[in-house]
């Protein structure tokens, strides 16, 4: 069979799978409308019924382009095709009509290669426009044929950027897939210099495992943090693209509910507050708000005074201490302390010559009585106040940065010090979010748990209440449709229908929650993460289960990561992974020669990636002065508008026109233009980093605007005159 034929049969076989995938979600569209309307069924079951409709249908619906992007031929005669989700044959329901990349029969489809065919002759790759099938190549493996499986390849990386970063699920390379599909439960670390597709092979590996541990993954969901919202933005269409969408976006500056922290603190007070020596820091604060008084505190009780002496608040504050209880839930125990001694005090007093302790229920009368007067009365209440405050995290750090005195006490760098009323920054949300656990609930919190759970009861009782009539109603059934009902409904089983009726999305329902914790978490830009960062990720995935991005040759953050191990060693020590990716597929290798030179001036051991393409086109560059600088921006700016594609100006911070290259970081763009390179050199210690970021973000074209003599590892740019192409 010819080309022409061979296209044609592929073209209806993609219809057919088409006019399937069409057939289903009408199918799920009709469950999802009837599980609407439903009735005689309860509130709970409809609502999981019509969550689960709502999900086939998302899922069905991403596939409305690229359903099929494949196809893979053993040596048996076996075919299958290949795509983004399963489909199966109808009139065979065990037989895949649509292989789901996922799937471990899918896997030669990544890694199968002349060497090691895995049982495969070909592998064909489709090139399609919208829902048709436009061409294919075709890779046979042995001595059957050539090898043309880098087409689909080039074809994707060669394509104009859009908005957002797009799935890799039809081009996933051998490296990449291995890593993907790793069985490892833990902690494994991505690592990969620019353009090697580090992020997105994260976000598809987060898609294999929900794929392959649904059940245990989409109650959880999944937690991503990235650098900024820029790059949550452009990752954020990858994972509903492959059918998943019970994922949390989030920088590490709005971690915290109710917060979201955007300014950065000085290198040095970053670093001091990314430390862990912090948590001593804070855990000393915390015990300095639990005092012991100088002079004795007179409470006036009935007709005598009694006193809070520093022996009775060293006892209640040591009894509160070893409770193990949050410093705010400890003060029950403190005031528990104290209340029994200022009551047995008075009694004492006030029962003189005449109440014996032996008369057990007079005392105890007596004491009800004091307790009641000690609650109402503001001096004591005061006292209590002084003595163990209830505090929020955010009063009890902005009290300790503002005085000069408390960060002295608690072994603070005095540097921490600042004026009152200043913006809380992304390196203070870990220390929030640590006082949170020092602290717990503040008074305001206990008194909405207290009445949360006073609700629950009375749901119970109104759910008990519901029983009793219903089995009142059943004493004509059967022994057997007796059994049923009494053991199908209990009381907390109907109260908890009544609870689970929160109609907010997973992802609404986590970032409300400081509490929630995820059953898997990936960290992109991970080597900008301070220890304190880290502590606070840990927090949110108790099992561990985390997929680490980064690239130690481009960390700016003063309180960042100098090696994985610094990080993971004090939670996984041992039993982290770790895997590479060498192959560049974004930036060409003219660009990339370019930004090699200038890694090996700051890191001289690490190797640059090796580029998968080179494209033909040199970068330049171009002396401007200060005032030819607005006027070469715009230049370049129009030029680019005659390209489909994006483009980005970098420069420092406060430049007009420009973004600053960490605002950058993971983000890519058809054409970059670097301003004033040899300032960002200089603007401090991680300078050339920064620059080794902005340089790297170009797929297709980089051209470089400077007002001073090139740096030295710039010099080999081609120096244009008068124009910015």
């Amino acid at each position: 069979m010819g080309y022409e034929e061979e296209l044609q049969s592929e073209r209806e076989y993609v219809a057919e799978l088409y006019a399937r995938l069409d057939g289903e979600r009408a199918r799920v569209k009709a469950a999802y409308l009837s599980a609407l309307g439903g009735t005689g069924e309860t509130a709970m079951d409809r609502d999981n019924e019509v969550r689960a409709r709502h999900r086939e249908m998302k899922r069905l619906n991403v596939a409305d382009y690229g359903l099929c992007f494949g196809r893979l031929d053993s040596v048996d005669g076996d075919r299958s095709y290949i795509g983004r989700i399963g489909l199966f044959d109808e009139e065979n329901e065990f037989e895949p009509a649509l292989l789901d990349w996922r799937a471990p029969a899918a896997r030669p489809f990544y890694t199968a290669t002349g060497a090691t065919p895995e049982g495969m002759l070909r592998r064909r790759q489709f090139l399609t426009r919208r829902r048709t099938v436009t061409g294919f190549t075709d890779e046979v493996f042995g001595k059957l044929g050539e090898e043309q499986g880098d087409v689909a390849l080039l074809e994707a990386l060669n394509a104009p950027r859009g908005e957002g970063m797009r799935d890799i699920v039809a081009t996933i390379q051998s490296e990449q897939d291995a890593i993907i599909r790793l069985d490892h439960p833990g902690v494994l670390v991505i690592e990969g210099g620019p353009g090697t597709g580090k992020t997105v092979v994260a976000l598809h590996r987060v898609a294999y495992l929900m794929y392959t541990q649904r059940e245990r993954m989409e109650r959880h969901g999944v937690l991503v943090v990235g650098p900024n919202p820029a790059f949550l933005n452009h990752i954020g269409r990858v994972l509903p693209s492959l059918g998943e969408s019970d994922v949390v976006f989030s920088t590490a500056g709005s971690l915290l509910p109710g917060l979201v922290a955007t300014a950065e603190d000085a290198p040095d007070v970053a670093r001091l507050k990314g430390s862990r020596a912090m948590v001593d820091v804070l855990k000393a604060a915390v015990g300095a708000r639990q005092r012991v008084p100088a002079e004795p505190i007179p409470i006036g009780m009935k007709d005598v005074v009694v006193q809070i002496g520093a022996d009775v608040a060293e006892w209640a504050r040591q009894e509160a201490r070893d409770s193990g209880l949050p410093h705010n839930e400890a003060r029950a125990v403190f005031r528990e302390i104290v209340t029994y001694v200022l009551t047995e005090r008075a009694i004492g007093r006030i029962g003189k010559g005449w109440m014996s302790r032996s008369d057990k229920q007079a005392w105890e009368d007596m004491r009800s009585g004091l307790v009641k007067d000690l609650d109402d009365d503001e001096s004591f209440v005061a006292a209590l106040d002084f003595l163990w405050p209830i505090m929020t995290p955010f009063e009890l750090l902005g009290e300790l940065y503002s005085s000069a005195e408390a960060l002295a006490a608690a072994g603070a760098d005095p540097s921490l010090l600042r004026a009152e009323g200043e913006p809380w920054t992304i390196s203070d949300v870990p220390l929030l979010d640590e006082l949170h656990d020092l602290l717990g609930k503040d008074g305001t919190e206990q008194a909405d748990d207290q009445a949360a759970a006073a609700e629950r009861r009375a749901e119970a009782r109104y759910a008990a209440e519901v029983l009793d009539s219903m089995v009142g109603r059943f004493d004509h059934m059967d022994d057997e449709d007796h059994l049923f009902a009494s053991d199908m409904l209990f009381a907390e089983d109907l109260a908890e229908r009544f609870e689970d009726h929160d109609q907010r999305t997973l992802a609404e329902r986590a970032l409300a929650d400081r509490a929630w914790t995820y059953r898997h978490v990936v960290v992109d830009e991970a080597q900008e993460l301070s220890e304190m960062d880290w502590r606070v990720l840990m927090r949110r995935c108790p099992g561990r289960s985390f997929t680490v991005v980064g690239d130690l040759a481009q960390r700016r953050a003063a309180a960042g990561a100098t090696s994985w191990g610094q990080m993971l060693d004090p939670y996984v020590p041992g039993r982290w992974e770790y895997r590479s990716l060498t192959v560049n597929y974004r930036t060409p290798a003219e660009i990339m020669a370019v930004a090699a030179r200038v890694l090996a001036e700051f890191a001289p051991d690490v190797k640059a990636p090796d580029s998968v393409r080179a494209n033909g086109v040199q970068p330049w560059a171009r002396l401007v002065t200060e005032e030819e600088l607005a006027g070469a921006i715009e230049e370049f700016t129009k030029q680019e508008a005659e390209f489909e594609g994006t483009s980005v100006v970098i420069g420092l911070p406060g430049v007009p026109g420009t973004v600053p290259a960490a605002e950058t970081k993971g983000l890519e763009y058809d054409s970059v233009l670097v301003v004033a390179p040899e300032r960002i050199l200089a603007g401090g210690p991680r300078g050339a980093a920064e620059l080794y970021v902005a340089l790297t973000r170009a797929t297709q074209r980089l051209g470089v605007l400077h007002h001073e003599a090139l740096p030295a590892a710039l010099s080999g740019l081609v120096e244009s005159v008068g124009t910015t192409s």
